[in-house]
């Protein structure tokens, strides 16, 4: 990747995660029935984090699952030619339930609307939220977030870069920014 520049680093990554834990506390309104789900890869590792910030300020923890969408992508085919799919584990009922579905940056809407088509799949929710720490603009269908750690206006030639310490070989979460390799 060409040079990249940090936007956040390790200390406000926990800023944002404490800011959005508190604002799902102020909007969700039954905790029984309330689920966080992350979205395969880094989406499943901030929603740990927000789980972990979530048990720091209210006796009732969220109850949580991690969602696959690779075989929900529609630019599957342009990815990879073998994608490599991982499980999901909703091991809950879904009917009913609202749901916060959790992921690193929202572009274009399609990662999200891929997420809704998968959960849809194990039931009817009563309601679908989405937290995100970076919203980057450029959406193509009409999807917001609910919870959004930053907006970051973007050009289409750059790539917002979430890190976690877990699969992105880094000491600290942080996010940055580069331009796409030509």
């Amino acid at each position: 990747m060409a040079d990249e520049k940090m936007l956040i680093n390790s200390d406000e990554m926990k800023a944002i995660i404490e800011r959005m834990t508190f604002q799902i506390i102020e909007k969700v309104a039954d905790y029984d029935n309330t689920y966080i789900v992350g979205i395969r890869r880094r989406g499943e590792y901030i929603a740990n984090r927000i789980i972990d910030s979530f048990k720091r300020h209210n006796k009732t923890p969220l109850k949580s699952g991690v969602l696959d969408i690779t075989l929900y992508r529609d630019d599957l085919s342009e990815i990879a030619s073998l994608p490599e799919v991982k499980t999901s584990d909703i091991g809950f009922d879904v009917n009913g339930k609202t749901i916060i579905l959790v992921d690193d940056v929202l572009f274009t809407g399609r990662t999200i609307r891929s997420a809704i088509d998968a959960l849809l799949d194990y039931g009817r929710p009563a309601k679908i939220m989405l937290a995100v720490i970076v919203d980057r603009g450029h959406k193509e269908l009409p999807i917001h977030a609910d919870f959004t750690g930053k907006i970051i206006p973007t050009r289409k030639s750059e790539v917002i870069h979430v890190k976690v310490t877990e699969i992105d070989n880094v000491d600290s979460d942080c996010v940055t920014i580069s331009d796409r390799e030509a």
